[in-house]
């Protein structure tokens, strides 16, 4: 290890405790995008994360405003032309914190209990956020920066971000860069890193059937007059067979099987069965035949029921045949899959398979791509390294049941894959309540990011 990164990390561990004073400041702002009671917090969340920008020294931080909530930008240039450009991507903004009574603590008083920090936001990101501005900090108070810097921070993340893909096509040139570093992500456990090499992509959909004119009478016409709430349940037991394939037509034409190594990676990851059972609480587990539950959850593509409507639900009985009934469906999608044609094959299904005593209609409610960044890639590798310098093994590569939109948009309009890593844990509470960050974990990723810039070094 060199004198310049052994400054640098005795830089960082020397001011554990003012970043965390610093985090707590920043986590304290309840920056929820998606209540429009929040927007003054919003935009402190955005100035305090531009200040920050301007007390590392950065140029041209701006805030710039969209049809929603505003971007932050900033930059340094200052490693000279023949160093490599890292844009860090981060989101402001957090979740609401409802339901406000299961909170240990209030949720935008973080406060600190045993190895953690609990508040809304602190994982999901503005931890991940600090790590590597902290780290960026600890290299320039001891050294040069080894690399030239860009940063947009979005305050829409957590509403999908419906206002960054036109901002980064109209800045495009502004955000060029050679490699994009997106925290917004963690690791497997506390004792096995691991870097997200893909990310699923989503397609929702509300589906709408529809049978007499109104509410009727179930014992003068039921029999008679075909059930909207039965017809919609057996449409959708029926989009999946007895070994857990989805039956939508063409649905797996696309999808990227599964190499040797890409099994062979997964199944180095430190989860099980029994881990998944215990995480759930689920008396046992379900999915596609063929595969195991860490690769249905990473690399295989689903459909499911988010929510269900139809007919009374109050306390007591009615004896009504609803007139209308209404499902909420997701499908998590993984290379090589597009939402817009599994838009028509989820229409062919009802085509093929809705009776004509009922009407229908199918409505697409959000969309995006799946992504996943080639392992091989220098960015990655030099991330890799960092991470085996810090924990002392070498981290595991994991796909993401998840989606994160700005990946497949910074891919696709930017033309670079985002490199995702982070240094939350699974039992983070993410959107949940007490929300929290591993506070050894958390420092840990702070000399990841020393590490991985000095790494990039020509």
């Amino acid at each position: 290890m060199t004198k310049v990164r052994d400054s640098a990390l005795e830089y960082a561990h020397s001011n554990k405790a003012r970043f965390l004073d610093e985090l707590k400041t920043f986590a304290a702002i309840p920056s929820v995008s998606t209540d429009p009671a929040y927007k003054s917090d919003i935009q402190k969340a955005a100035s305090w994360a531009a200040a920050r920008l301007e007390a590392l020294g950065m140029k041209k931080v701006q805030i710039f405003p969209t049809a929603g909530h505003p971007v932050v930008y900033g930059e340094t240039m200052e490693a000279g032309k023949d160093a490599p450009v890292v844009l860090f991507y981060g989101h402001y903004d957090v979740q609401p914190a409802e339901p406000l009574d299961l909170w240990e603590s209030p949720a935008f008083e973080p406060t600190q209990r045993g190895e953690n920090l609990y508040a809304r936001g602190v994982s999901d990101m503005k931890g991940q956020i600090l790590a590597g501005l902290f780290a960026i900090e600890s290299i320039q108070k001891t050294s040069q920066l080894p690399c030239n810097l860009k940063f947009i921070f979005e305050g829409e993340e957590e509403i999908g971000s419906p206002n960054l893909a036109p901002f980064i096509a109209d800045h495009k040139e502004l955000l060029a860069s050679d490699i994009v570093l997106n925290l917004d992500s963690g690791i497997i456990d506390k004792d096995f890193p691991s870097i997200t090499c893909a990310l699923r992509g989503l397609a929702y959909f509300e589906i709408r059937v529809s049978g007499a004119a109104g509410d009727l009478h179930s014992g003068m016409y039921g029999g008679a007059v075909h059930n909207p709430a039965q017809v919609l349940c057996e449409l959708i037991a029926g989009m999946h067979n007895a070994q857990g394939k989805i039956t939508l037509p063409g649905y797996y034409d696309s999808v990227r099987p599964l190499t040797a190594e890409d099994r062979a990676d997964i199944a180095r990851l430190p989860v099980d069965e029994e881990k998944y059972l215990k995480i759930t609480g689920a008396p046992a587990l379900y999915g596609e035949a063929g595969y195991t539950s860490a690769e249905r959850i990473g690399a295989r593509p689903t459909l499911e029921v988010n929510g269900l409507l139809s007919g009374f639900t109050g306390e007591g009985s009615k004896t009504v045949l609803p007139a209308k009934a209404m499902a909420k469906i997701s499908m998590r999608l993984v290379p090589d899959q597009d939402p817009s044609e599994v838009h028509q094959q989820l229409l062919k299904y009802m085509e093929l398979n809705a009776p004509p005593t009922v009407r229908w209609e199918v409505e697409q409610m959000a969309g995006g791509f799946p992504s996943i960044v080639d392992r091989d890639t220098p960015g990655v590798q030099e991330l890799s390294k960092a991470f085996e310098m810090v924990w002392g093994i070498k981290p595991g590569f994991k796909r993401e049941g998840g989606s994160v939109p700005v990946v497949a948009q910074m891919q696709s309009i930017l033309g670079k894959a985002s490199i995702l890593a982070g240094f939350g844990l699974p039992d983070d509470n993410l959107h949940a309540p007490n929300e929290k960050l591993h506070l050894p974990t958390w420092y840990r990723g702070i000399d990841v990011v020393v590490h991985f810039l000095f790494n990039l070094q020509k």
